[in-house]
């Protein structure tokens, strides 16, 4: 251990849903006791008896106590807080470095006493690196967004089985809507869910319901009812419905109607929060990722919640990592791989917005204007160079990352330059520097 670290006694805690574990080492790696503690997370006594042995060894060995313990997931955040409030240095560590050190062993041993002396170990490390926990702020938004994230894939799944649906019950039905979700389908669908039903159903009740439920103009509503009656009428020839089709088909409407609404409510309660901290840091952040182009509020927010403390960022290849889209290495000896992808080690959630992001940021609008006129510019180099679509993204996915560390960093909102204009304020901010010192030399 450096010389410049004053000694302290480590406390490792392997968390669990119901209950922990607990060592407690001495800087010369000896622990207190042969058998890791526990601690029962619904039992106030058995949280009271870790507190009175961790103070214990404080006082008898004279040394100031850390605490670490395993990221995992939720169920290590309320034993963080208890140990947190009771007034001691709670550390929070990547799992994946604690299952490197265990991998050390030579011996395979995996058991929640020897997870715990391993983690305590763990902490004696000058160069372990800590994860930051956020405040309470970031935690509110990261559950809001992480659910609502949640949501729309259970509905996008839902989605996906009432279309299975209907290419079994009425296959002749999906050509007639642009989308499958939208309105005027949707209450067709839950109205008139079967063929036969549209065939005997009233022909100016079911323009009238197609008019105000889409919006559409008379004319446009009896082209779609016409079409219906004839994907109905074709759908007697070529089509295999049975009820539990038909039924299945209502339920999942059902569900996707209930998702939408779920997921409508989680974001007005996260406008809601944004409005009451609007002083906050945090929420002018997330202001300033909205000024860079195909970034909206949604995407904003998810990206400051999985960022969380952007000060522990000084690199915006630190940013790359945090999100996993740094290349994975593969090297050997004399080997050396050239086929890397990215690590995927980092957040989840936020990979699939940038790379949303980045999908809007190359695209173009319905009159074919550029949206970002130099991602896209970019996007389509790498495409010219040989490149796969996928791979250029992915370049891009790093520009934008370079443009939300700078964003934050300057907490400046985002100016769109081209490269161009980047070297050229850069040699004349350069000459500036030189005639100033040749001034004051």
């Amino acid at each position: 251990m450096s010389q410049f670290v004053k000694p302290f006694i480590s406390v490792g805690i392997d968390v669990g849903a119901d209950f922990s574990e607990m060592a407690i080492a001495l800087p010369t790696l000896q622990f207190l006791d042969k058998r890791s503690f526990r601690i029962y997370h619904f039992k106030p006594e058995s949280l009271s008896a870790a507190l009175e042995k961790i103070k214990k060894a404080e006082e008898e060995h004279s040394m100031n106590i850390r605490i670490f313990m395993e990221s995992t997931g939720i169920y290590h955040y309320p034993l963080f807080c208890f140990f947190r409030d009771a007034g001691f240095q709670v550390d929070v560590i990547n799992p994946l470095i604690t299952n490197s050190s265990r991998n050390s062993n030579i011996r395979k041993v995996k058991n929640d006493n020897f997870d715990a002396k391993s983690i305590a170990k763990t902490g004696f490390d000058p160069e372990l690196k800590l994860s930051n926990m956020p405040c309470e702020l970031i935690m509110n938004f990261r559950n809001l967004t992480r659910e609502y994230h949640h949501l729309v894939d259970v509905k996008s799944s839902y989605v996906l089985k009432l279309s299975s649906q209907i290419r079994i019950a009425f296959p002749q039905f999906r050509g007639i809507f642009s989308t499958l979700t939208g309105k005027a389908p949707m209450m067709i669908l839950k109205k008139y869910t079967s063929p036969g039903e549209i065939l005997n159903a009233d022909p100016d009740e079911l323009v009238s319901e197609i008019a105000t439920t889409s919006r559409r103009s008379k004319a446009t509503s009896v082209t779609k009812r016409d079409q219906l009656i004839q994907a109905a009428q074709d759908a007697q020839i070529f089509g295999c419905g049975v009820e539990s089709n038909f039924l299945l088909i209502k339920k999942f409407i059902q569900f996707i109607e209930l998702y939408e609404q779920e997921i409508n409510d989680i974001l007005q309660q996260m406008k809601l929060l944004v409005h009451k901290h609007q002083d906050e840091l945090f929420i002018q952040q997330v202001e300033l990722l909205e000024s860079i182009k195909g970034i909206g509020f949604l995407s904003a927010l998810t990206l400051m919640c999985e960022i969380g403390d952007f000060s522990a960022f000084t690199k915006p290849k630190q940013l790359f990592a945090y999100f996993g889209l740094d290349p994975s290495v593969n090297q050997s000896g004399n080997f050396n791989g050239n086929r890397m992808t990215m690590s995927k080690r980092g957040s989840s959630i936020a990979r699939r917005v940038l790379h949303m992001v980045a999908v809007q940021a190359v695209g173009t609008t319905i009159h074919g204007v550029a949206k970002n006129p130099v991602l896209r510019d970019f996007y389509l180099k790498k495409c010219r160079e040989g490149k796969a679509k996928l791979v250029a993204l992915g370049a891009v996915s790093h520009k934008i990352c370079n443009i939300i560390f700078a964003v934050l960093r300057d907490h400046k909102p985002y100016v769109m330059k081209s490269p161009e204009q980047h070297r050229l304020e850069y040699n004349l901010e350069h000459a500036s520097c030189i005639t100033t010192l040749k001034f004051v030399a």
